[in-house]
């Protein structure tokens, strides 16, 4: 379908929604392309009958066991499987697009996404003005100005925000508008960060990581940015406010909250600093962020940057999708965890969320008579669970388990509990990366006998070359602080578990809970990947499928090199100043140490790039002069990485 028809299209829509918002007052809408309109159509083939808690059982396997008691029972929801076929995959590719589980409420109510210097307005303008043409990096006007640390952004000015529309789509990837009877809300998909637009032909690229998303800038112009403060380097005390300015704590003492302006101010520069292509998942209290990661996830076990998402559904898979939206999306269901995680008072944790809040019912007032666990409780559109988002209880909330952050599963009203992220994980596993460009055999043969003899297939091996092992932080050399981010949950922890799969939501009264095995060399891999257990934390090994479409490398996506290897360097000389980085040369930086100490000086040149941690060092593995390999088998070693376009292995999938 050629734009002018879609746009016709959408016209057609829009018409309907005034018809429909004059009857009923709601209308929501989220893009998801046909699928002539994606770039990545093949699939792996779907192998892979039943997931039983993490174990593949294929078709002819599921056969034999349905033979005896035993079998039958081990594929019944009640003790966790989840039956894969066509359909879970196909809901879980609409849930990639359109599921919020409700976090418009948050992102627009509390963090004020629409109130601050970007406007609907503005957005909406930017996408009409392309034409019906593509961008993987959408210009919005400032409809204010607003100041991020030593920056201020003008009205008028453009801001790059690494949102994408593909070609012909009247819509941003990722994002799901509703209008709510006069309310205006925007809610965030999976597809935001792990769906992008390839700049050739407009069309989308399923599972590759929006790695120029300007998520950071866009938080630090909400009107709100404060509501993120537990994800960020701030110190509530640096900040004194009127000391009339009080919330009622649980024992009944009175505490200061930190001054509205200034603290906004410093969260604001904390979230600005991360760099475009990257998130901060890790409510530790310390800026951190990391790379968004590909879902390119087939056989690529366990996940997170950590691999601290490794047990239940599909490796870890399932766990990893909804802690996104169970703990990332909605901060104020970290309430009743904020003395154990972050050593405040809940009120005075959530009166420091609310105190801000872009909408008056969510906003805590000190002058006001309720506590800031009031003024939540009576604007909460669902009651039925902490915090704004949609969420399954576990009875052990909020103890961590190694299943879930906090005990909660995002769920959908009227399927099973965790239903759509089972879903997901199903349809994920499945995508395969584009075809790589064709390059010279031989140079590509040359590049995996390098990749043998420079020690990497140690760890990169596998279907996905990976050994789906965590590396000590001491081992890996990388930043030392974002491999403890999840160490202070181990003071409250219980045993894995999760629902039984067919659990429907809202809950019954007593739901089936289903126990997640966990002994021996997995438990003490996980525990690495939390930094529990006495641990320093870990790095996972990442898959190296589709490193084409992944670049910047690392964790910190410090290692970054632009087209010109001499001046565009480091995450400064690159995404910081508007450079995509160059997958080959960025490679380059990763296995060649003059490069890459060129890379790494850079970042510590940047006081912003500093601020958000990023060094690019660690992963001292080496194929450069020094370590006995030519210019040309570097060369050859890097278009052997770029090269691989899918699994090495035929196994079942996914």
């Amino acid at each position: 379908m050629g734009w002018p028809l879609r746009i016709i299209v959408a016209s057609g829509i829009a018409a309907g929604a005034v018809l429909a918002v004059g009857a009923f007052g709601r209308f929501s809408f989220a893009p998801m392309p046909d699928a002539a309109d994606v770039l990545n159509r093949d699939r792996y083939a779907m192998r892979t009958a039943y997931d039983l808690l993490g174990r593949r059982v294929s078709a002819e396997e599921a056969e034999r066991m349905k033979a005896t008691p035993e079998g039958r029972a081990a594929l019944s929801p009640k003790n966790g499987a989840v039956a894969i076929d066509e359909a879970l995959v196909q809901r879980g590719r609409e849930a990639f697009y359109r599921e919020t589980f409700g976090n418009e409420v948050f992102l627009s109510d509390v963090m004020g996404m629409l109130d601050g210097g970007l406007s609907p307005f503005e957005v909406a303008r930017a996408v009409l003005a392309l034409g019906g043409g593509a961008t993987t990096n959408l210009k919005v006007r400032m409809s204010r100005d607003m100041t991020v640390g030593d920056r201020t952004w003008r009205k008028g000015e453009e801001v790059p925000t690494g949102l994408d529309v593909a070609k012909g789509a009247p819509a941003i990837i990722g994002i799901r508008t509703f209008y709510d009877r006069g309310t205006l809300r925007m809610g965030i998909t999976c597809a935001l960060c792990h769906a992008a637009v390839d700049p050739a032909s407009g069309k989308v690229v399923e599972g590759a990581p929006n790695t120029d998303l300007n998520a950071g800038l866009l938080m630090a112009l909400s009107k709100n940015a404060s509501a993120y403060f537990m994800h960020a380097s701030l110190d509530l005390a640096a900040h004194p406010g009127d000391p009339a300015r009080t919330v009622s704590q649980e024992d009944g003492g009175k505490a200061p909250l930190p001054d509205p302006q200034s603290f906004e101010a410093a969260a604001k520069i904390q979230v600005g600093s991360w760099p475009p292509g990257s998130f901060d998942s890790s409510a530790d209290r310390i800026t951190n962020p990391t790379s968004i990661p590909s879902s390119f996830s087939a056989y690529g076990e366990p996940y997170s940057w950590s691999g601290r998402e490794a047990v239940g559904p599909f490796k870890g898979l399932s766990s990893l999708n909804n802690n996104v939206h169970a703990a990332n999306s909605d901060t104020t269901q970290q309430t009743a965890a904020a003395r154990t995680l972050f050593g405040l008072d809940p009120e005075l944790y959530l009166g420091t969320v609310l105190q801000g809040a872009a909408r008056e019912a969510l906003r805590y007032d000190p002058a006001g008579t309720k506590r800031p666990t009031e003024v939540l409780a009576a604007a909460d559109p669902t009651p039925e669970s902490p915090g704004l988002n949609r969420y399954a209880v576990l009875p052990s909330f909020p103890a961590t388990n190694y299943m879930t952050d906090n005990g909660l599963f995002a769920s959908v009203l009227g399927e099973p509990a965790n239903h759509a992220n089972n879903a997901m994980s199903a349809y994920q596993n499945l995508l395969r990366a584009p075809n790589a460009a064709s390059g010279d055999a031989a140079s590509i043969k040359a590049g995996r006998g390098v990749f043998e003899r420079a020690g990497c297939a140690g760890c990169h091996s596998g279907p996905a070359l990976t050994n789906n092992r965590i590396i000590p932080v001491e081992e890996i050399g990388t930043e030392p602080t974002r491999a403890r981010a999840g160490a202070k949950m181990e003071a409250r922890l219980s045993p894995p578990a999760m629902f039984a799969t067919d659990t429907p939501f809202p809950l019954p009264e007593s739901p089936k809970i289903v126990p997640i095995p966990l002994e021996g060399d997995a438990l003490k891999q996980v525990q690495l990947g939390w930094a529990h257990a006495g641990t320093k934390g870990g790095y996972k090994v990442p898959n190296l499928v589709g490193l084409a479409w992944t670049a910047p490398y690392l964790h910190d996506s410090g290692v970054s090199v632009g087209l010109d290897a001499t001046r565009q360097l480091g995450v400064p000389g690159t995404v910081d100043a508007g450079v995509m980085p160059d997958p080959a040369n960025s490679l380059r930086a990763l296995v060649d140490r003059d490069l890459r100490a060129k890379v790494v000086a850079a970042n510590a040149g940047s006081e912003k790039t500093r601020t958000a941690r990023v060094t690019g060092e660690g992963h001292t593995i080496w194929a450069d002069r020094a370590a006995g390999f030519s210019d040309e088998e570097q060369t050859a070693l890097v278009a052997y990485l770029l090269s691989v376009d899918r699994l090495t292995e035929d196994v079942a999938t996914p």
